[in-house]
């Protein structure tokens, strides 16, 4: 996804003059084409993201657009204020891209995993929300941002992750069809859908019929494009890296509330924790340990589908 993105990125400046990228000391071995192709265009203002969101408005707001970069939590939670009242408030042109969503730093511990970022970035004003689930998806969301105009924030993983669907992506804000299935229907957000087309294969492989949608834009989300993804569906199902609260399953489920016929909803997220937590490990074996693993999403929907 980091490669994805510069590359899509650097495309972009090719064509606009205006385009920027700032970043907080880190992208080594990723960020260098862009620095050495616009060294004019390029800074690293150190492990001070504050002042990065402050200089990216500043720039922003004389006519330019800006990138700023960095990993998980550090361009968000770390300078949230400035995000909302420099950038948010005055609708600056500024765009925050976090690298290692989720888990994907899990080895660093709390402080890099981004759990919570997503619903507090969808909070801000104004601002567009873009969670994409393989390369295809980061090239899109980059390259419609880039030009949007708007203050935005791409939630990125970390790199390896596989392409899942089609390549043909021709609007990143509707949802995408990733596998055909009419009664039980997987929403997924973010790389994590990879585990959700393995579950749904599984759960075909017991005669379900599965499909699974990944809904890339959570802000502004399309309601209609995804009640017409789940027409046909017994059972909704929510899956993300992110807490449930604030992340998809409350998009989905505050779009879903007032509807008098509707399937039920299921979210399958990380369980919020209590108390002093501090955990690190794999990716793979944080997601295991918070119940997202392939056999227990199965387990899951098995559950809920009981429950008819």
């Amino acid at each position: 996804m980091r490669t994805t993105f510069i590359e899509s990125l650097s495309q972009a400046a090719s064509e606009n003059p205006d385009l920027w990228l700032l970043c907080g000391d880190l992208g080594y071995s990723v960020l260098e084409p862009f620095a050495a192709k616009f060294p004019d265009r390029y800074l690293n203002v150190g492990v001070a993201e504050q002042n990065m969101a402050g200089i990216a408005a500043g720039i922003a707001l004389s006519g330019k657009t800006v990138f700023i970069y960095s990993i998980g939590n550090f361009p968000t939670l770390r300078c949230l204020e400035q995000l909302r009242n420099d950038v948010c408030y005055h609708g600056a042109d500024v765009k925050v891209v976090a690298v290692g969503a989720g888990y994907a730093y899990g080895s660093q511990g709390y402080t890099h995993h981004a759990l919570e970022d997503a619903g507090i970035m969808s909070m801000l004003p104004g601002i567009e929300v873009f969670v994409p689930c393989d390369p295809m998806e980061v090239r899109a969301a980059t390259r419609l941002i880039a030009g949007s105009g708007k203050p935005s924030y791409l939630r990125l993983s970390r790199q390896g992750e596989p392409n899942l669907g089609p390549a043909a992506i021709t609007d990143i804000r509707k949802p995408r069809v990733l596998r055909e299935g009419r009664d039980v229907v997987i929403l997924a957000s973010g790389p994590i859908a990879s585990r959700a087309v393995e579950a749904a294969g599984e759960l075909a492989g017991r005669g379900r019929d599965v499909g699974v949608v990944s809904i890339s834009c959570l802000k502004p989300l399309d309601e209609a494009a995804i009640r017409d993804a789940v027409r046909d569906a017994s059972l909704v199902v929510t899956l993300e890296e992110h807490i449930l609260r604030g992340g998809l399953f409350s998009f989905v489920a505050g779009a879903f509330a007032g509807d008098v016929k509707r399937a039920p909803i299921t979210g399958i997220g990380i369980p919020e924790q209590g108390g002093k937590t501090s955990s690190a490990g794999s990716r793979e074996a944080l997601l295991d340990a918070a119940g997202l693993s392939v056999p227990a999403i199965v387990a899951r929907i098995e559950q809920s589908l009981a429950k008819r």
